[in-house]
């Protein structure tokens, strides 16, 4: 994907994305489309909800174990962060390891990752930041000139690796051994299996942030693609479901519900939804061993004292 003008074929891609959704039987869509500039700013607003407990977590998990996590990690990284969006995380982290050599933030909205690249950099004036806009879930590639380095870390914190279901959590990982390398770590943030009492409300807050930033999928889509949806006859809904544990977020249509797109019309009856996101959460050891089938060995691990959320330092297996 080029990183000069990588958003000229969005709207046709978004295009795309909503034919096939509404053609599926469950009419999923990727959650990559929630991402943008709204979209970003409303996901950083849900990360600062009392309900919303994974990024607080992580954070502490990290901010209480980052010398013994720069200790695991070692000097001289090239530091590669997936879905970086505002990059609050990395701060903390790049100042600790041992001479970093350079931080690659990819993340699919360019204005808003450009944005917190210039802001990161502004905070760690002596490292080089190279952002590579991109849709991490796809196959991607680094930019062609980065800083000298002796290896590179991952680093995917917020839980977004559960945004994927576990042959696409594959792919990925077996995708970034390849970007990475043989000597790479990764360390990977995983929101673990519990009580729907505490996921629910993290995925459907009173404060109806959430809500609206999965309508602002239907405004995007609106205003992108020059539709005229109504984005209020939508329901924003949370579900948990097991096997495999994950909660589920749906925009559920209150009226049935006519889409005129392409010279096609589609529609939706009352209680159909657009699937617009899944969550999955792990074990240490059921992540652990889809790592592993993606050619990396877990060999540290950080929880917090409710073993909530956990963060994993994953070093790549050779001969995979």
């Amino acid at each position: 994907m080029s990183t000069t003008n990588p958003e000229a074929n969005n709207a046709a891609d978004l295009k795309q994305a909503l034919l096939e959704a509404l053609i599926r039987p469950d009419h999923r869509i990727s959650p990559v489309w929630f991402y943008d500039h709204r979209g970003s700013a409303l996901f950083e607003d849900i990360t600062q909800l009392p309900s919303y407990y994974p990024t607080r977590t992580e954070t502490s998990i990290l901010d209480d174990n980052l010398e013994a996590i720069a200790k695991a990690i070692g000097n001289n990284r090239l530091v590669v962060e997936l879905g970086s969006g505002s990059s609050r995380k990395t701060v903390p982290l790049l100042k600790a390891l041992d001479q970093p050599a350079g931080y690659v933030p990819v993340d699919i909205s360019a204005d808003y990752l450009h944005q917190a690249a210039d802001d990161l950099s502004q905070q760690l004036p002596g490292l080089p930041v190279i952002p590579l806009v991109a849709d991490f879930t796809t196959p991607f590639a680094l930019p062609q000139t980065l800083p000298a380095h002796s290896n590179r870390l991952g680093f995917f914190p917020g839980s977004t690796i559960g945004n994927l279901t576990a042959p696409e959590a594959q792919s990925l990982l077996k995708h970034c051994h390849r970007v990475l390398g043989d000597d790479a770590a990764f360390l990977i943030g995983v929101d673990l299996d519990k009580s729907p009492e505490v996921l629910i409300p993290a995925y459907d807050d009173p404060e109806g942030v959430t809500a609206e930033f999965n309508r602002n999928l239907l405004v995007r889509i609106n205003r992108e693609l020059g539709l005229d949806i109504d984005v209020q006859a939508f329901a924003h809904e949370a579900r948990y479901l097991t096997d495999p544990a994950r909660i589920e977020m749906h925009l559920v249509a209150t009226t049935d519900q006519t889409i005129n797109i392409a010279g096609q019309t589609h529609t939706l009856a009352a209680g159909e939804s657009f699937h617009t996101e899944t969550s999955h959460k792990y074990t240490i050891e059921g992540f652990a061993q889809l790592a592993q089938q993606a050619g990396w060995q877990l060999t540290q691990h950080w929880c917090d004292a409710q073993n909530r959320f956990a963060v994993l330092l994953l070093k790549a297996a050779k001969n995979q």
